[in-house]
């Protein structure tokens, strides 16, 4: 039997990375407008952190590296999506609480895609290494800080999960595949599928960061 590989072209996979960001900016606004849900907010309260946290990181991630008017608002595409999940969840919170698994796999993959493009637009600018990978977290979970600083939560990066450590070294990922000659296509790719792959491991495992214990009498 003859197998035929067929590689996907650079354009096809230009256009799967769109199609992935756009999926991803509207999983980000659906997730922190049911945080506004949980805190009893009203429709514009539920629209203000569904923008927030789907376009949030982008936002300031452009605004550090100087590449203004933002994206998010050159292109209303973006803040179109973060509307329409907003509504989403406005219209039918019950049942998008009933399918919060999948939510959450669908987070993953635009950590994932966040990542890997933040990181890209860090390198398009110049960054070093460092920069790079703060440019990668800060795409991916910026948004979600954002969300539960306005919601006087203490944000989750900080306070658990393997989040904003699956994006840097999901811009590692970024960086080591420029280092070995990949084009940038592949580069956005590899450091996707590692961020999303090490989020993914991390939700299956209840894997975390190990944190410092103290005794009874620390206070």
């Amino acid at each position: 039997m003859l197998i035929i590989l067929r590689i996907p072209s650079t354009n096809q996979i230009m256009s799967t990375i769109d199609i992935l960001d756009i999926a991803g900016t509207f999983v980000f606004a659906v997730a922190g407008a049911f945080r506004a849900t949980r805190h009893h907010l009203d429709l514009l309260g539920i629209m203000v952190l569904a923008v927030a946290t789907g376009v949030g990181g982008g936002m300031m991630r452009d605004m550090l590296l100087g590449a203004t008017p933002v994206a998010a608002i050159q292109s209303e595409l973006y803040l179109g999506v973060c509307l329409a999940g907003g509504v989403l969840v406005f219209l039918a919170a019950d049942r998008v609480a009933t399918q919060w698994n999948r939510v959450m796999i669908m987070d993953a993959i635009g950590l994932g895609v966040f990542a890997a493009i933040g990181g890209a637009k860090g390198m398009a600018f110049g960054l070093g290494p460092i920069g790079v990978m703060i440019m990668a977290a800060l795409t991916a979970t910026g948004g979600g800080v954002v969300r539960d600083i306005l919601v006087r939560e203490i944000p989750a990066i900080i306070r658990h999960d393997f989040y904003a450590t699956a994006a840097l070294l999901g811009g590692a990922t970024l960086l080591l595949a420029e280092a070995t000659g990949l084009n940038g296509t592949w580069q956005i790719v590899s450091a996707a599928l590692v961020t999303s792959g090490l989020r993914f491991f991390a939700m299956t495992r209840n894997v975390g960061l190990p944190k410092a214990k103290l005794s009874d009498q620390s206070g």
